[in-house]
């Protein structure tokens, strides 16, 4: 069956009684049906092939809205898998950086702030000259001891002074003295306890 292009419930019936029908009724004439008759049972086989097509017209709309709502479903199975799987493979990969990044996802107690918030600590400039680097500091420059070593030591050395020191290049540049050396008693990491840092 083909498939029709326009709906055949917009047609009309044409005039099969007009002069431009003439030759189209003039295999139905014979000595007992003239004009009128021919140009009624013309109408009555439009009438009937129309009423035949508008039923295929009906079936091929049936058919088409029938074939759109399996694509669709279709389509949305595919889309839920497809989310299925892209939440699967999130899952995956966040546990997978969970397990590798152990650090990151440490959560963060809620605990009350230091009494001393508003005491200002200074750290060394020795260990803030490391730090601008992205050289190793030790721990020894955060804890208690190092801050107040910081504290006794703070401008006690005179600012202008000058130290030399080898560039990356090989040259010498002049720093300021209080970045150049290390503080006296700096303990390594290893030999911390936790009552430094309390």
């Amino acid at each position: 069956m083909n498939k029709l292009i326009s709906d055949p419930n917009l047609d009309q019936c044409p005039d099969f009684a007009s002069a431009e029908f003439q030759g189209s009724r003039a295999p139905l004439l014979s000595p007992t049906s003239n004009d009128t008759q021919a140009a009624a049972t013309l109408c009555t086989i439009w009438t009937v092939t129309n009423a035949t097509l508008r039923a295929q017209w009906q079936l091929q709309l049936d058919t088409e809205a029938l074939e759109a709502a399996e694509q669709q479903c279709l389509c949305a199975e595919a889309e839920m898998q497809r989310l299925a799987a892209q939440a699967l493979q999130d899952a995956t990969a966040a546990e997978e950086d969970q397990k590798k990044n152990r650090i990151h996802h440490i959560p963060i107690p809620d605990r009350p702030h230091p009494k001393r918030v508003a005491e200002s600590f200074i750290v060394s400039d020795f260990a803030l000259r490391k730090l601008d680097k992205a050289l190793f500091v030790e721990l020894y420059y955060w804890t208690n001891k190092g801050l107040a070593d910081t504290r006794l030591n703070f401008l006690t050395t005179n600012d202008d002074s000058m130290v030399p020191t080898a560039a990356a290049d090989g040259t010498t540049s002049w720093i300021a003295a209080s970045v150049a050396h290390p503080a006296a008693g700096v303990i390594t990491d290893c030999l911390l306890s936790p009552l430094d840092f309390s």
